[in-house]
C-alpha cells in the first residue's frame, strides 16, 4: 500500500475522518490465512517482474537488490479467493520489461499467483498447465518485448524437458542485457 505524495497529504489531512471507518488490526489477525480465506478477498499485489509461466518477483531488482519488502503479499497470494499482480508492462522508459523469460527472484510461485494485469490486458492463469500460460503472459507484455519472448519460447521448446521448457543458457538474457547495456532490448 503506497500513495503518491498528493494522496498521502490528502490522507493525512483527512485522518480524523478515516479514523471513523478504518480499523487496524495486528498482522496476526489481518494476515491470518483463515481470515483471508473466509472473507473471499481479491488480493492485488504489485510486482517487479513475472515470468512466462506465472512466477512473480515483487521484491528484488535483478535478483539481488532489495526494492520492496514482501510484507503480507505472500499471505494474501496463497489464501485469497483470487490473487492478482499488477504492473506497467515496462519501466525506465521501456528499458525494462515486467514480463521476462524467467524471474530473477521468486517470491510467489505459479502455484499461488492466479491473475496478472498490465495495461495490455489480463492473463488469467487459473487452471492452466504451465505451457498454456505462456501465450497469455506474452499477450500482456509490451509489444516491443513480445518478439523477444517468443524467440525465447522457441529456443526453450527445443529442450528435452517439456513441462516448463527453459533454456538455462538464455533464461536470464533480459537481465544480463540490462546489466551490460542499460536495456533489456536487443
Amino acid at each position: 500500500f503506497s500513495l503518491s505524495p498528493e494522496y498521502a497529504e490528502k490522507m493525512n489531512s483527512e485522518a480524523s475522518r478515516y479514523r471513523e471507518s478504518i480499523i487496524l488490526r495486528p498482522q496476526s489477525i489481518s494476515n491470518h490465512p483463515e481470515v483471508i480465506r473466509r472473507t473471499g478477498l481479491i488480493a492485488s499485489n504489485g510486482m517487479i517482474e513475472a515470468d512466462i509461466y506465472g512466477n512473480a518477483n515483487s521484491t528484488h531488482i535483478n535478483g539481488s537488490r532489495l526494492m520492496n519488502a514482501l510484507g503480507g503479499s505472500g499471505d494474501f497470494t496463497r489464501n485469497a479467493y483470487i490473487s492478482s499482480f499488477i504492473s506497467p508492462s515496462v519501466a525506465k522508459d521501456g528499458a525494462i520489461s515486467a514480463i521476462v523469460p524467467m524471474v530473477s527472484h521468486v517470491d510467489h510461485t505459479e502455484h499461488d499467483a492466479m491473475v496478472f494485469i498490465t495495461e495490455y490486458g489480463v492473463a488469467d492463469l487459473r487452471g492452466l498447465a504451465p505451457r498454456d500460460r505462456v501465450q497469455k503472459m506474452i499477450a500482456i507484455a509490451h509489444p516491443s518485448y513480445r518478439p523477444l519472448l517468443e524467440e525465447y519460447v522457441e529456443l526453450a521448446s527445443k529442450s528435452k524437458f517439456q513441462a516448463t521448457p527453459h533454456n538455462l543458457q538464455h533464461a536470464f538474457d533480459f537481465h544480463n542485457r540490462i546489466a551490460e547495456t542499460g536495456t533489456m532490448q536487443k
